[in-house]
């Protein structure tokens, strides 16, 4: 029987690497890349932190959604909440709790890694890892984060997960990591959630974030 699939990590050397856009929140760089018999190419990417999305369920089943404008696709998109792991030394469990506290104004008291992916391999580092949350709790409205610029009265919704999955396979959702949270929930709890992995997993393939320097 053959062996499981498996990415296999491993950079090909780099015989340069420049700088060529320093962003607010992600950088461009330009990579000589040495691929042996295939010859060096001169690859251009985004150079990112990562991030973590949080796929919070409650009791009835229900996913907590939010909606922002994302202006390079020029649509209000349904998304679960997430963040970028732009705080040096935070556990990104840790991350997604102040991500869920922070847009969904929720805390949860079980937690769990739902599935692991990159956001877009062939033109970024992104590495994006979605954690289950569950024992939902309501933050006290004297806690709550006050919300400004794009997320500014934010609509927050629960959706049954079965309209979600529905809202997938229709071509109604298009949100990446709405869409891959939601089809890998379905498939585990069909399992009886059997699979899920522990919050703080092994991430050998997460971003190795930004370098900052030409």
């Amino acid at each position: 029987m053959p062996e499981p699939l498996e990415d296999v990590l491993g950079r090909r050397p780099v015989l340069g690497s420049r700088l060529a856009f320093e962003g607010r929140v992600w950088d461009v760089r330009t990579d000589e890349v040495d691929l042996g018999e295939g010859g060096v190419v001169v690859r251009d990417y985004v150079e990112h932190t990562g991030a973590v999305a949080i796929l919070a369920l409650d009791e009835q089943d229900r996913a907590v959604v939010i909606q922002q404008y994302r202006h390079p696709v020029g649509a209000l998109g349904w998304e679960i909440p997430a963040g970028l792991l732009d705080v040096d030394g935070e556990a990104p469990h840790l991350t997604a709790a102040r991500e869920l506290h922070e847009e969904a104004d929720l805390t949860a008291g079980s937690w769990s890694t739902l599935v692991d992916h990159w956001a877009s391999p062939g033109g970024s580092s992104e590495g994006v890892r979605v954690f289950l949350a569950r024992d939902l709790a309501e933050v006290p409205e004297a806690e709550r984060h006050a919300r400004t610029g794009e997320e500014l009265g934010m609509p927050v919704r629960r959706v049954p997960l079965d309209e979600l999955v529905e809202g997938v396979l229709a071509g109604r959702l298009h949100g990446p990591t709405l869409v891959i949270a939601v089809l890998a929930a379905e498939a585990l709890r069909a399992r009886g959630w059997a699979g899920l992995r522990p919050a703080d997993a092994p991430w050998p393939a997460r971003s190795p974030g930004r370098r900052r320097r030409v």
